[in-house]
């Protein structure tokens, strides 16, 4: 049996999947700016509705300043990922831009070695390797 952590991930897959396809859909005849002015004001709003329901009210009492910060810092960089993505979205077709995209996992693996002492395999590095060259393959025309 699957580790729950492991079902979650495919289903965040599954999702995003959809999510570059629907929002190139919703890109037609508008800026990929307002494009993703509109898309963040729905999450916005489904997220806090997720908090309201799903996080116990005693749980906000853990949270610290460097929860604060390490998380800010990650809306920073997923607020300038979107960016991006948008304005790729705007001009690309959907398969190169998300494929190129998901070329994170190779900044995130470095970034938990070298942040997070997480150790790299040799699977890993094999992974990694595969996903560059999809990489070239695709994005080069």
């Amino acid at each position: 049996m699957l580790e729950r952590w492991v079902i979650y991930a495919f289903i965040s897959m599954f999702f995003a999947g959809f999510t570059s396809v629907i929002a190139k859909q919703g890109l037609a005849g508008i800026s990929g700016e307002l494009g993703l002015t509109i898309r963040t004001l729905f999450v916005f709003v489904l997220v806090l509705g997720f908090a309201w329901v799903a996080i116990p009210t005693a749980d906000w009492s853990k949270v610290n300043s460097t929860n604060w910060l390490w998380l800010g810092l990650s809306g920073v960089t997923t607020t300038l990922s979107w960016i991006f993505y948008y304005k790729a979205l705007k001009e690309g077709d959907v398969a190169t831009v998300a494929l190129i995209d998901k070329g994170s996992v190779l900044i995130a693996m470095l970034m938990a070695w070298l942040l997070l002492k997480e150790v790299i395999t040799v699977r890993m590095l094999l992974g990694a390797g595969l996903i560059v060259a999809g990489l070239l393959v695709i994005a080069k025309k």
